[in-house]
């Protein structure tokens, strides 16, 4: 009775009482909760004993039919009840007993309400409605870990109404009878039970344990369980078994907190995510989600929109819920203020027990606004998870099986930007989309509040808050159009980023990279452009934000005045508390708008590429092995890339290959031949016809695909190593020696598109992959070109003919020598097979084939001719003729003894072959040097006070605003103000205008500031990259540079510059609010300085586990963008081996990996931010007792009231402070990653203006070798040793040599791709180590090894610096065997060149680098297996061309095919990076012991040797 008293002391007069007090006096009884309650219990009763009859209905049912040893499966061993299925029982029995005791009450006394009957009634069915909740308690044991939502919602419903009916049960007995009765202790006991029954209900499981008879124990699982067996043996995650406590102040993380204090935190101290944040579990889940929308609209494609409302919804609804109690729970201070206000007035008379419960209210408000806030961010946070991990790895799913026409519409880069801008833009808004909920109870509950203040005043604050926000809608628009033009803006920088990083070999190769780099950054300043605009809006938005309290407050005030309602401090008070929450709700909506266009341009985004074409998935019939005899049928074959051309790109394709059949195809460049193979794998689209495969399949790709890792994981790729089927691959693949070579033998690591391996090395490597596999059918598409002619004949003998014999191959190849072998030889010509049958067969139809045999049978003459001279002076070669050639002064025969190839084998072993180096990561605390070098980017930092000033000035002004009011304004309606009110407002109106212009200021300065620094690290990161040594780009994966240019270079345009200034702004804030409060109080002092201890104190231990987290989840993004990276690349031979289950399973792991830190990261700010918020509201509740406790008369009340406005923020205000301290330092990261591309060791200058060579230099283009010594890396052996020789200007210099004998390395130190350890190379009296790169390497020409095309036209591939006229590239187009193919096309020298040149065959692709050489026509050309995807005829004559074009300049071959290389004047064979023998073709042939001579002999004896390999086959097929 007395503390009822109390409460109605505390709100006697106020509206409170008005509203909740008086209304139940003018009630005769209580019935009218009986006409409110029973309706509902009813309701509850109806629907609980339908499903309970229903669910016992379809048991009786199922019991007739389920035979025993079903049943004996059904009910395993024992179970084993968790606590909360025990806990239920016990509550639910609890209130089953509660009312039957109060029904037995009622029979035999008098109820409260007038209506007997409804009492009665009400009673009745709640005991009936608890006895079926009782039996459905009991059935669920047998049924469900996870109790039914009906129940569930039974359970708070109930305790609503428990709530209330104890609530009005007590008030009239304590008011009628003046003591509490036996009714209302077993509403108590009720409620107590009903409380517990909530709780169950949250949470949902029943903790119910199976125990198998083998004395394993599982957990029981309904339909909706986890099919996730997998993960049972993986470490538990803490969340996942957390109880509600634990869950509610989040120490669930304690131990990893333990651990991150102790040392830096590794990626292995992170527990695992529980398994519905798995990304196993989550793609299942939205995959489920799509197919129900699927089944409901009927369609193929379905909406993404509402797949992903189906997929969030439950964890929606649940976090809405906690929005909206925290949206509510917030408004009770400012409610409150006027009370508290007016009591400090009327202290004497109301007692201090009334001030003490008036902040206990505030305390418990502020505590409920603490939960439910960090519930509901934290669920939002989880379900952006959630979202992130399923769209990942549908983005992922579907990059496997695009089809190669919707491959080219999308670049890599593009697609990274699906998964890492994208994907995070929907997480953000998932973020705001509870602020849809909160808008609007927040402005109901504001304009509430302000009309029990102001009366008819609050409609004119609904006015102005309306207004304010529609004038944003505008602004959002405009936003909306800027964000799109900024993502465009980044999609096209990150294609080009992507492209030159891909091609970064050939830019420094050409001497392009400069120009490449002005290509970039104008690509990057129409994005600055376009940030710039972005930002200023934001800056006027956020003039908008600080001023809108302002200018609601003037309006409401001034309407107040022409209405009569007089403004006393406590109402003012209150109302600014209230505008203070009313920024809230303004500034999100143009928050929420603008995420909500970004969201949505996202979504159509990721959408719009998932609905893209995928690859026919039934363009192949598989036929069981033992129906068919034939492995391979194509009947009636029309295949195109273009499925909407009439023109297919191969044509009338009729095809039977018998099991265990050769078959080889040939035909020139751009015939059909790789298109052909497609039709075989499905990758070409089928127009018609049938494809029919008896079989598993093996395929290598022309264009090596190698992944990142060691070589044994390339070649078994997924399968279970078998040691003894790995020795023989490796031995057919001549595999052995490059082993023994390698530091680290088959677990050598491999670079990235295995950058560090020979074109050779990577062709054995993935045909090494394909042997392995044991397939049954075998498809080649030209795996000879980038192998010497030894490796050649040993991979045709001892994998296609040796360990493959039994198998069906079919094999594209240029080289006419391997075709007399095959079974049946096809013959392509415009997309056809214009020629089919046996080698014999074929010429003797004197069609076409013999083009291509009778070019390379005049190469083979060639060799023919230069050997038999050889031999007729091999009796008669004198000792003076061989003291005169070893005499000659610029050439050297050197021979090198076998037993001194390898001087150093044990050389760098200790690194294991490790060449890609784990990612840079800073441990402990970000360093001070980080922030200072950021602070001080630009202008030396100038612009920091000045934005600390503004900030200051604003603070200063908004409280100097708001104490002109207090101050001004009478505490009571009767007392008049100091000031005429006209004269209050306007003083009031001219600060609080300031102080927006102040916000105005700052903001423009950060923004600026923000951007320009942004700008300078982006441009000194650019050129740090680009002139960084190619080891560089050997040894860091292109997603490591990628996710600096993208992902941290957002963060550092649009957060990092507001991050940081908040961390200033709030202290700013926090120490004018303790200014306010102090004043009033001093004695707050006495609490703060310890609190403030303990907060630091939290934030010191909360840093180091949340930075570690933070950059292991910033390092974990890279695997997940390099891995989709290398897929992409890959996916047609990851579909060839029927490995996409493996790579989606390898992309799940990844995404998890990337899950574990960053939920524990946000996890533990909610940790953090949870405590701090404790603390601040310890400090609330002890200031506002403080100012309850001081005598009436020594405090002003309305300044005190002044005090408790501002402190009603101090948690947000305090959380604040920490949790902008901790982000920005989290951000601050971003800034430490570009900070150290920022510092790469560079290559030498381009340009050295002391020692510039002569404008005409090289001329005649001599270059010298001197003792010259190189090697990758400090760790790895030298790839090329002392190599000492002399290259005479203006002769044919060819290079020959076993795979990886260092022929290309010798290039690259020719343009100082790699520098030299020791030694020099001077061309033309110039040590080229003394010039600068770019006046090297633009003298100098060269056609690589590995084609490199770049996305545009073909004149800009071709000219890229736009030197030469369209004349003369149709001239060097003409030369090269392109002119027909380009005037073929509608758009000429404008033609379109797709990502990679994937719209041109490789072959065409080298022509298009020859086209480069010719248009340069430098004095040098080095031509680096320029011609091995070509075939013999065409590359007759390119050789002619070269021979033409290039007589007076030095050509230094590196060739496979010895005819390239035989008419040379000088030829240099190498050998384990030693020079074997250096001399003329002619001389060299004269020794029969000589490396070259071998080479000669074996390539003019491989027809033969074929012939007799052909019988071979033939005949063990017949006796088979």
């Amino acid at each position: 009775m007395p503390l009822l008293e109390d409460f109605n002391n505390i709100f006697g007069g106020t509206k409170l009482k008005n509203l909740l007090w008086t209304s139940w006096q003018s009630l005769e009884s209580p019935c009218l909760l009986e006409h409110v309650i029973l309706p509902v219990e009813l309701g509850f009763f109806v629907i609980l004993l339908v499903q309970l009859l229903r669910k016992y209905v379809n048991l009786f049912s199922k019991q007739t039919k389920v035979p025993d040893s079903a049943t004996e499966m059904m009910h395993p061993t024992a179970i084993k009840f968790g606590f909360a299925y025990k806990l239920c029982l016990v509550c639910t029995t609890l209130l089953l007993l509660v009312h039957a005791s109060l029904l037995l009450l009622m029979l035999n006394h008098e109820t409260q309400c007038t209506s007997t009957l409804k009492a009665l009634t009400s009673e009745i069915v709640q005991v009936l409605s608890w006895v079926i909740s009782l039996l459905a308690t009991c059935k669920i044991s047998k049924s469900n870990a996870y109790y039914p939502w009906l129940l569930r919602t039974w359970w708070l419903c109930n305790f609503i109404l428990c709530v209330i009916t104890t609530a009005i049960h007590v008030h009239f007995s304590v008011t009628n009878k003046g003591h509490i009765s036996t009714r209302e202790c077993a509403d108590f006991i009720g409620l107590i039970a009903s409380t517990s029954l909530l709780v169950i209900s949250t949470r949902g499981k029943t903790g119910t344990v199976l125990l198998a008879s083998n004395g394993a124990s599982e957990p029981l699982l309904g339909d909706k369980t986890e099919k996730h067996s997998q993960t049972q043996s993986q470490k538990e995650s803490p969340y996942g078994k957390a109880t509600l406590l634990q869950l509610i102040n989040f120490s669930w993380l304690n131990p990893l907190f333990a651990i991150g204090y102790k040392k830096p935190l590794e990626q292995n101290d992170i527990p695992d995510v529980d398994i519905k944040d798995s990304a196993e579990f989550l793609t299942c889940s939205f995959d489920e989600s799509l197919r129900q929308v699927k089944e409901r609209d009927g369609t193929a494609n379905p909406s993404i929109y509402k797949a992903i409302y189906l997929f969030a919804r439950k964890k929606a609804a649940m976090n809405a819920l906690f929005a909206v109690v925290n949206a509510s729970a917030s408004y009770v201070g400012p409610y409150l203020i006027t009370d508290f206000v007016d009591f400090l007035g009327e202290k004497e008379m109301r007692g201090l027990k009334s001030g003490y419960l008036l902040s206990l209210a505030f305390l418990c408000a502020k505590m409920v606004e603490t939960i439910a806030q960090r519930q509901w961010i934290f669920g939002a946070r989880q379900l952006g998870l959630r979202l992130r991990a399923a769209l990942i790895s549908h983005i992922y799913q579907k990059g496997l099986h695009l089809s190669s026409r919707s491959r080219q519409s999308h670049t890599g880069g593009e697609i990274m930007n699906f998964m890492s801008v994208d994907v995070q833009r929907i997480t953000d808004f998932v973020w705001y989309v509870n602020v849809i909920w909160m808008l609007p109870i927040q402005i109901s509950l504001a304009v509430f509040i302000l009309h029990t203040n102001l009366g008819l005043g609050s409609l004119a604050a609904l006015v102005a808050t309306l207004a304010v926000m529609a004038l944003n809608i505008p602004l959002t628009k405009i936003q909306k159009r800027y964000q799109a033009k900024i993502m465009d803006a980044k999609d096209n920088r990150m294609k080009a980023t992507s492209e030159i990083l891909r091609n970064m070999r050939t830019l420094k190769l050409q001497a392009w990279d400069s120009q490449f780099s002005e290509r970039i950054e104008a690509l990057r300043k129409v994005e600055y452009n376009w940030l710039m605009k972005s930002l200023r809006q934001a800056a006027f938005t956020a003039f908008i934000f600080w001023g809108s309290p302002t200018f609601i407050s003037v309006i409401t005030f001034w309407a107040c005045m022409f209405m009569g309602i007089a403004l006393t401090a406590g109402r003012v008070l209150s109302a600014f508390a209230t505008f203070r929450m009313l920024q809230d709700p303004i500034f999100s909506l143009p928050d929420l708008l603008n995420v909500i266009a970004q969201g949505k341009v996202s979504v159509d985004r990721i959408a719009s590429f998932l609905r893209e074409e995928e690859i026919q998935h039934d363009v192949i019939e598989y036929v069981a092995k033992d129906r068919t005899e034939f492995d391979i049928v194509i009947e009636r074959g029309r295949f195109s890339w273009d499925p909407e051309s009439t023109t297919p790109t191969i044509d009338q394709i009729e095809l039977k290959v018998k099991r265990g059949m050769k078959v080889a195809i040939c035909g020139s460049v751009g015939s059909g031949k790789s298109s052909l193979l497609s039709s075989i794998l499905g990758e070409i689209y089928k127009q018609s016809g049938t494809v029919k495969i008896s079989g598993t399949k093996a395929y290598v790709p022309q264009s090596a695909w190698i992944l990142t890792g060691n070589i044994r994981d390339n070649i078994t790729f997924g399968k279970d190593l078998n040691e003894d089927r790995y020795e023989k691959t490796v031995e057919a693949c001549a595999l052995k020696k490059d082993f023994e070579l390698f530091s680290g033998g088959d677990m050598t690591e491999i670079g990235e598109r295995g950058i560090n391996m020979s074109g050779g090395q990577k062709q054995r490597i993935q045909i090494a992959r394909a042997v392995y596999q044991d397939a049954d059918i075998y498809l080649f598409d030209d795996p000879f070109s980038a192998v010497d002619a030894h490796t050649g004949t040993h991979l045709f003998k001892e994998c296609l003919m040796g360990i493959l014999k039994e198998k069906t191959i079919i094999f594209v190849t240029h080289q006419v020598e391997f075709l007399p072998a095959a079974d049946l030889i096809l013959v392509m010509q415009n997309g056809r097979i214009a020629q089919a049958g046996k080698f014999e067969d074929l010429l003797k139809q004197n069609i076409g084939f013999e083009v291509l045999v009778g070019a390379h049978s005049k190469a083979l003459e060639t060799i023919l001719e230069a050997e038999n001279s050889s031999r007729t002076n091999l009796n008669s070669i004198s000792e003076e003729g061989e003291s005169n050639c070893n005499s000659k002064t610029n050439l050297q025969h050197v021979h090198i003894q076998h037993d001194t190839v390898q001087d150093n084998p044990s050389e760098g072993k200790e690194n294991d072959g490790k060449l890609v180096q784990d990612e840079e990561r800073e441990t402990g605390s970000i360093a001070k040097e980080v922030y200072w070098a950021y602070l001080t980017t630009v202008k030396g930092g100038i612009l920091i006070p000045l934005i600390l000033l503004a900030q200051s000035s604003f603070q200063i002004l908004q409280i100097a605003s708001n104490y002109w009011m207090a101050w001004v304004c009478p505490t009571s309606s009767d007392a008049k103000p100091l000031y005429d009110m006209n004269f209050i407002l306007l003083i009031y109106m001219t600060l609080s205008v300031a102080g927006s212009l102040c916000v105005l200021l700052r903001a423009m300065m950060v923004l600026n500031a923000g951007l320009w620094t942004a700008q300078a690290l982006f441009t000194k990161m650019l050129h740090n990259v680009l002139r960084a040594p190619m080891a560089f780009f050997d040894s860091t994966p292109t997603g490591r540079i990628l996710n600096r240019a993208s992902t941290d270079q957002s963060v550092l345009d649009l957060e990092m510059a507001n991050k940081i200034g908040w961390c200033a702004f709030s202290i700013i804030q926090i120490l004018g609010t303790i200014a306010v409060m102090c004043q009033v109080a001093w004695q707050v002092f006495v609490i703060f300085i310890p609190v403030t201890a303990v907060c630091i104190w939290y934030q010191r231990y909360y840093t180091p586990t949340a930075r570690e987290l933070a950059r292991l989840a910033q390092i974990q993004i890279t695997p997940i963008l390099h891995h989709f990276s290398e897929s992409l690349a890959g996916a047609a031979s990851i579909r060839a081996f029927d490995q996409e289950g493996r790579f989606i399973y390898t992309n799940l792991l990844l995404v998890d990996g990337f899950s574990r830190p960053w939920f524990h990261n946000v996890s533990a700010m909610e940790w953090l931010s949870f405590r701090l918020n404790l603390l601040s509201n310890f400090v609330f509740a002890f200031s506002l007792v403080m100012l309850v406790s001081l005598p009436e008369g020594i405090i002003n009340p309305s300044i005190a009231g002044l005090a408790v406005t501002y402190g009603i923020n101090l948690n947000v205000l305090q959380a604040s402070v920490i949790w902008n301290i901790c982000n920005a330092e989290n951000k601050m990261i971003s800034v430490e990653r570009i900070l150290q591309y920022t510092n790469i060791a560079s290559e030498a200058p381009q340009v050295i203006e002391d020692c510039r060579p002569p404008s005409n230099w090289p001329q005649t283009g001599t270059i010298c070798f001197k003792n010259l010594q190189i090697r990758y890396a400090e760790h790895l052996p030298s790839v090329l040793k002392n190599i000492t020789c002399t290259f005479p200007g203006r002769k044919k210099v060819g290079v020959v040599g076993r795979t990886g004998s260092g022929k290309s390395t010798l290039i690259q130190a020719i343009f100082r791709m790699v520098e030299p350890r020791e030694g020099s190379i001077i061309i033309d009296n110039v040590d080229i180590c003394k010039i600068g790169l770019h006046d090297l390497r633009s003298r100098l020409s060269i056609i690589p090894q590995d084609p490199a095309l770049f996305e545009g036209t073909v004149r800009g591939n071709l000219d890229p610096l736009q030197q030469y006229s369209d004349t003369e590239v149709w001239e060097a187009l003409d030369k090269c065997q392109l002119g027909h193919l380009v005037r073929a096309k509608e758009e000429k020298l404008d033609s379109p060149v797709v990502e990679n040149g994937d719209n041109w065959s490789v072959g065409q692709r080298q022509l298009f680098c020859l086209g480069r050489a010719l248009l340069k026509r430098s004095s040098i050309l080095v031509l680096d297996e320029a011609t091995a995807s070509v075939d013999s005829a065409t590359d007759g004559v390119i050789q002619n061309i070269i021979s033409h074009e290039f007589k007076d300049r030095t050509v230094v071959t590196i060739a496979h095919r010895i005819h390239t290389v035989i008419d040379s004047d000088l030829v240099l064979v190498l050998s384990d990076g030693r020079i074997a023998e250096y001399d003329e073709p002619s001389k060299l042939l004269e020794r029969e012991e000589s490396f070259f001579f071998k080479l000669i002999k074996e390539y003019s004896g491989r027809s033969h040797n074929f012939n007799t390999l052909a019988t071979q086959h033939v005949q063990s097929r017949e006796q088979s």
